[in-house]
C-alpha cells in the first residue's frame, strides 16, 4: 500500500551554488532513487523555493527532489543582468549536469515552466521529461501574456477607442520603460497588501493565501538588486516561440491547468499545445494559476502516477 505524505508548510532547508560567479540557491529532498529519475522544481515569477514546500514533502517518499530559486528570484542573487528565458534556460540545464548528474524530470509553474520546457526543448540530454502547470510563453500567432504583463495590465489607464487606444497603449508602454515610473511601479507592487490582492486574484481557494506565502513573496522583493531584476523582465527580448519549442521536444510532457487562471485560457492554451505536440498527457484542476500551492495534494497524485505508469522516463 503507497504511503502519501501529507504536504507541510514548513520551508525545507537548502544551500548554494556558485553559478557563473552568483550564488544560486536550490534545496535536496531524499536520496537518489535506482531506475526513477530525479524531479527538478522551478517556480514562477515572484516566488521561490518555497513555493514547493508542500509538494517537495509531498514527493520526496518516491523520488528524489530538487528545487531552485532562479537567478533573480527567492534566496538567489540578483545582479544586473539581461532576465530571459535563455539565460534561465542555461541556469537549469547547467545545475542539471554540476549538482544533479543525471537526467531529470522538470516541473515548472508559469515563468519557470516556460524555463523548463526551454531546457527539454533545446537541451534534451538533460530532460527525461517535463511537467508544466500554467505555463507561461507566448506563441507565435497571440500576443504574448506573461505575469508581468497581467500585473501591467491592472494599473493601465482603460482603454480608449480607435487612434486615442492605440496613442495610450503606445504612451504607457514609453511611460513603464522611464526609470522613474519603473521605481514607482516596483515600489507599488512589492507590498504586502498588493501581494495579497494579486493572490487573490489568482487563487481560486482564498484559504490557501496565508501570512506566510505572502511574506515569501514580499521577502526576496526586498533584496538589493530586486528592481533591476523587475525592471529587466519587463524589458528583455521574448525568447523562443512555445510552438517552436514544442517541435523540438522528444520527451514526455505532463500538462496540469487550473481551469481558474485568470491570466491564461487553459482550454485554449491547451488545444495550442495539442497542435504541436499531440501525444502529450493534461488534466484540468479546479484551481487558479497556481495549482501546485492550491491543491498540493491532488498535484503531487496526478505527478506520482504520471511518473510511475510512464515507462518511458525510467529510460534514461
Amino acid at each position: 500500500m503507497q504511503v502519501t505524505t501529507a504536504p507541510s508548510t514548513t520551508p525545507i532547508p537548502g544551500q548554494y551554488w556558485q553559478w557563473r560567479g552568483h550564488k544560486v540557491y536550490y534545496v535536496r529532498a531524499a536520496e537518489q532513487q535506482a531506475q526513477r529519475p530525479p524531479l527538478l522544481l522551478v517556480h514562477g515569477f515572484g516566488a521561490s523555493t518555497d513555493h514547493w514546500r508542500k509538494n517537495i514533502t509531498g514527493l520526496c517518499q518516491d523520488f528524489q527532489v530538487f528545487a531552485i530559486d532562479l537567478l533573480g528570484f527567492g534566496r538567489s542573487a540578483k545582479p544586473k543582468l539581461d532576465y530571459s528565458g535563455d539565460l534561465w534556460r542555461d541556469q537549469l540545464h547547467d545545475f542539471i549536469n554540476e549538482i544533479i548528474g543525471q537526467k531529470v524530470v522538470l516541473v515548472g509553474n508559469s515563468l519557470g515552466g516556460y524555463a523548463s520546457l526551454c531546457v527539454a526543448a533545446q537541451y534534451p540530454d538533460s530532460a527525461a521529461g517535463v511537467v508544466l502547470l500554467n505555463s507561461a510563453g507566448p506563441f507565435s500567432i497571440e500576443k504574448p501574456t506573461s505575469e508581468p504583463e497581467a500585473l501591467q495590465s491592472q494599473i493601465q489607464p482603460p482603454k480608449q477607442e480607435s487612434g486615442l487606444q492605440k496613442l495610450l497603449g503606445d504612451g504607457v508602454k514609453w511611460m513603464f520603460q522611464q526609470p522613474l515610473a519603473q521605481f514607482l511601479l516596483f515600489q507599488y507592487v512589492r507590498q504586502r497588501w498588493v501581494i495579497r490582492q494579486t493572490l487573490e486574484k489568482v487563487y481560486l481557494d482564498k484559504t490557501a493565501i496565508t501570512d506566510q506565502l505572502v511574506e515569501e513573496i514580499y521577502r526576496p522583493a526586498y533584496d538589493a538588486g530586486a528592481l533591476d531584476v523587475f525592471v529587466s523582465v519587463f524589458s528583455t527580448p521574448q525568447g523562443e516561440k512555445v510552438d517552436v519549442l514544442l517541435k523540438q521536444l522528444t520527451c514526455p510532457l505532463l500538462l496540469l491547468w487550473g481551469e481558474a487562471d485568470p491570466w491564461m485560457n487553459a482550454r485554449e492554451r491547451s488545444q495550442k499545445f495539442r497542435q504541436y505536440y499531440p501525444q502529450l498527457q493534461e488534466d484540468f484542476l479546479s484551481a487558479g494559476h497556481c495549482p501546485h500551492d492550491e491543491i498540493p495534494e491532488q498535484v503531487n497524485s496526478l505527478l506520482r502516477d504520471w511518473m510511475l505508469g510512464n515507462t518511458q522516463l525510467f529510460s534514461i
